[in-house]
C-alpha cells in the first residue's frame, strides 16, 4: 500500500512539473525563442540624427550630415574581387584583409565594421557595384556639420563609442556616435535620441532573404531634441577673430540670467577638423601642440593672478566690515606702500590723496594695502581675519566650482588661515606678509569665468546665476534651475564701486574702453607674470586684464578679457572689451580704428620669444 503510495505520488509529481516547465518555457520564458531569432533574424540599429544646435537669436549652428559605415558578415561572403574593392574604398589590398580577418575574429555571423564614415558620394560610387560583394552592407548613421566653424571649445564634439565603453554603456552599439567635451557631452541625452531597429529574415546559410515578417516589427527612431544655447554666434565669432595671433579668454555673460553670451578660448581650432575618418590625425596634431595648446580652454582651465579687478572685491569686503566707508581718505605719501617689511610699488604720484572711488579709478595699490590690512586686522587675529575675508570672497563663486554646464573648469584658489599656518610656523605671520592679495595678486588663481561672474555679481548690486550654456524657455524654468545666490555685501555698498568702476572708464586707467551713448564700468589690471627658470623666478611680460559691464543702470552684458603677455590692462584687454560690448549693445562697431588695431594686432613675437636658447609660451 505504501508503495503504491509513493509511485503515484512520484508520477503525479514528475507530472505536474514537466507541466510547470513546459507552461514556463512557452508562455514566459523568451530566451528559446530570443536564441531562435538570433539565428533566423539579424538586427540592424536604426540610428537617429543627433539634435540640432542653434544660438541665443535661432541661427543654426551645428546641423548633420549623413555618413555611412561598410558592414560585412562573415559567413555571408563570396569569393570576391578584393583589389577591385580596395581600389573603391582607396586603401590598400592588405587593409581591406586585415579588417575581413579582424571582423571573423568577432563573431562570423554577426556584422562588423569595414570602413567607417564614408560619404554619400563615395556610396554613390560603390553603391552600383555591392552586388558583387555579397556578405557587404551600408549601415546609415550622420556626423556633425559645424556650419560656424567657431564655438569649438564650447561645443566640443562626437566620436564613436569603443569596445571599453559599450560594456559599460549597454545601450550604445559598438562605433555609435557619442558626445565628447563640451555641449555634445553635457546634454548627450537631449541630443542623441532614441534608436530604432529594423530586422531581416536570414535562411539556413545565414543570408539575408528580406524584411522579416514584412516590418511587422521593426521599430522606428525616436528624433532627438533640438538644444538652443544661451550663446550669441555673432558675439562669439567676433570675440574669436579679435584674439587672433593672441593667448587667453574672454567671457561675457547676461548679468541677470547668468547666461554666458560668448566663452572665448585663444588659440582655438575649427570644430569641423574633428569630423569624418581624419579625425584622429587632427585631434593627435592638437594634442601635440604643447606650446599654443588648442585643446586647453584658458576661459575655463587657466587659473591666473585676478590682478587689480580684485580690489573691487576688497573694496566691498571693507564697506561691509566697516573698516573705511566712501569716504574715506588714504594717503600715498612717497609712491608706494610700505609696512613692516612689506613694499609694494604704486601708481599715484607722491603725495596724492585719494577717497575709494579715486583709489579704484587710479588703481592705487596704497589704498586697498591699507583696506585690505585693516579687513585682516579687524579680528583678534590675523587668522580670524582671512577667514573671514575669504568667507566673503566665496560667496562671490571664488575659490570653487561655478557649477556650469560643461564638464571641465578649475577652482581656483583663494588661501585660508590654516594655508599660511603651513607656511609660516603658527603665529608668525601677520597682514603685513599677505597684503599682496590686498591687489589680487599674492596666492590668489581664478579663471576668467569667475572674473567674469564676480564682475556681473558687482553689475547685479550683490547676486548672481549660476553660468549657463543652454537657454531657458522661461522666468519660472529659470528660477528654478538657476535661483539666485546671494552675496553677504549689503546692496548700498556697491553703488560707491560701481561708480568708481564707471570713472575708471571716464577718466581713469581705461580711457580707451569708452563708448559714445553706452555708460561702461570697468577695471584695468596688469599682472606680473613669473617663472621658474633653473630654479630662480625668473619675470616675463606682464599679462593684460580688463573685466567691465554696460550699461552701468540695468546691465546687459558682463566682460572679462585676459591676454597673456599683453603688458598692461588698457593695451588689450579693455579695448577688446569694449569692442565686445559695442558689438552686442549697438549690433555694430563705429571706432574702426581701434577695431583694426585689434584684429590686425599680435603678440606671437611675444610668445616666440627665446628664453636661454629655448622657444617659451606661457604655461608650457
Amino acid at each position: 500500500m505504501i508503495r503504491k503510495f509513493l509511485l503515484l505520488s512520484f508520477t503525479l509529481g514528475s507530472s505536474l512539473l514537466f507541466i510547470f516547465q513546459l507552461t514556463t518555457l512557452q508562455l514566459f520564458n523568451s530566451d528559446y525563442t530570443e536564441r531562435s531569432l538570433n539565428n533566423a533574424v539579424q538586427k540592424r540599429p536604426i540610428y537617429p540624427t543627433r539634435g540640432l544646435i542653434y544660438d541665443r537669436n535661432g541661427t543654426l549652428w551645428v546641423a548633420n550630415k549623413p555618413v555611412y559605415d561598410l558592414m560585412v558578415v562573415p559567413e555571408n561572403l563570396n569569393a570576391f574581387d578584393t583589389l577591385e574593392l580596395s581600389k573603391s574604398l582607396k586603401i590598400t589590398k592588405e587593409t581591406l584583409l586585415t579588417q575581413i580577418q579582424e571582423a571573423k575574429r568577432f563573431s562570423r555571423k554577426l556584422p562588423s565594421v569595414v570602413m567607417r564614415q564614408l560619404s554619400l558620394a563615395e556610396v554613390g560610387i560603390l553603391q552600383e557595384k555591392m552586388w558583387k560583394y555579397t556578405g557587404f552592407y551600408f549601415q546609415k548613421k550622420s556626423t556633425r556639420d559645424y556650419l560656424l566653424p567657431i564655438g569649438a571649445n564650447v561645443l566640443g564634439y562626437t566620436s564613436e563609442t569603443n569596445q571599453n565603453e559599450i560594456k559599460t554603456k549597454s545601450d550604445y552599439d559598438l562605433g555609435e556616435m557619442i558626445g565628447r567635451q563640451g555641449i555634445e557631452k553635457t546634454y548627450e541625452e537631449v541630443l542623441r535620441g532614441t534608436k530604432g531597429e529594423q530586422l531581416f529574415q536570414k535562411d539556413r546559410f545565414n543570408r539575408i532573404i528580406g524584411a522579416y515578417e514584412g516590418g511587422a516589427y521593426d521599430k522606428a527612431s525616436e528624433a532627438a531634441e533640438d538644444l538652443t544655447l544661451s550663446l550669441d554666434a555673432v558675439l562669439q565669432a567676433y570675440g574669436e577673430s579679435l584674439m587672433n595671433n593672441k593667448r587667453g579668454g574672454i567671457v561675457a555673460l547676461e548679468p541677470e540670467s547668468g547666461e554666458v553670451l560668448a566663452l572665448i578660448t585663444a588659440p582655438n581650432y575649427n570644430p569641423n577638423l574633428l569630423v569624418g575618418r581624419d579625425r584622429s590625425k587632427f585631434f593627435n596634431k592638437l594634442v601635440q601642440d604643447t606650446l599654443a595648446k588648442p585643446l586647453f580652454d584658458r576661459s575655463l582651465q587657466a587659473e591666473y593672478s585676478p590682478g587689480s579687478p580684485f580690489k573691487t572685491l576688497n573694496a566691498l569686503i571693507g564697506l561691509q566690515e566697516n573698516v573705511i566707508t566712501s569716504e574715506t581718505i588714504f594717503a600715498c605719501n612717497e609712491g608706494h606702500f610700505y609696512a613692516r617689511g612689506a613694499f609694494m610699488g604704486c601708481h599715484c604720484r607722491v603725495g596724492t590723496k585719494s577717497d575709494l572711488k579715486k583709489g579704484i579709478y587710479n588703481s592705487c595699490n596704497t589704498y586697498f594695502a591699507k583696506t585690505f590690512m585693516r579687513i585682516i586686522e579687524s579680528k583678534p587675529t590675523p587668522e580670524e581675519g582671512v577667514n573671514l575675508w575669504k568667507t566673503h570672497l566665496e560667496k562671490f563663486g571664488l575659490g570653487n566650482y561655478l557649477g556650469y554646464d560643461l564638464p571641465i573648469g578649475k577652482r581656483g584658489f583663494i588661501p585660508d588661515s590654516e594655508y599660511y599656518n603651513r607656511w609660516y610656523p603658527k603665529g608668525s605671520w601677520v597682514a603685513t606678509n599677505v597684503v599682496s592679495n590686498a591687489i589680487g595678486q599674492g596666492e590668489i588663481l581664478t579663471t576668467p569665468i569667475q572674473m567674469a561672474n564676480f564682475t556681473a555679481t558687482i553689475a547685479n548690486r550683490g547676486y548672481y546665476r549660476k553660468p549657463h550654456f543652454k537657454k531657458t524657455n522661461s522666468l519660472q524654468e529659470r528660477d528654478s534651475l538657476y535661483p539666485i545666490n546671494q552675496t553677504s555685501i549689503d546692496t548700498q555698498h556697491f553703488e560707491t564701486v560701481i561708480e568708481g568702476m564707471h570713472q575708471v572708464v571716464e577718466k581713469g586707467t581705461a580711457r580707451i574702453a569708452r563708448i559714445k551713448g553706452i555708460e561702461v564700468c570697468g577695471k584695468t589690471g596688469t599682472v606680473e607674470n613669473f617663472i621658474r627658470l633653473n630654479g630662480e623666478k625668473t619675470q616675463l611680460t606682464d599679462h593684460s586684464i580688463f573685466v567691465a559691464f554696460a550699461p552701468k543702470d540695468e546691465p546687459k552684458i558682463a566682460v572679462a578679457v585676459f591676454i597673456e603677455n599683453g603688458y598692461w590692462g588698457a593695451r588689450w584687454a579693455a579695448p577688446i572689451a569694449s569692442l565686445m560690448i559695442e558689438k552686442y549693445l549697438n549690433g555694430e562697431v563705429k571706432r574702426g580704428w581701434l577695431e583694426n588695431r585689434m584684429l590686425e594686432g599680435s603678440l606671437q613675437s611675444e610668445y616666440e620669444k627665446p628664453l636661454l636658447g629655448k622657444a617659451f609660451t606661457i604655461n608650457e
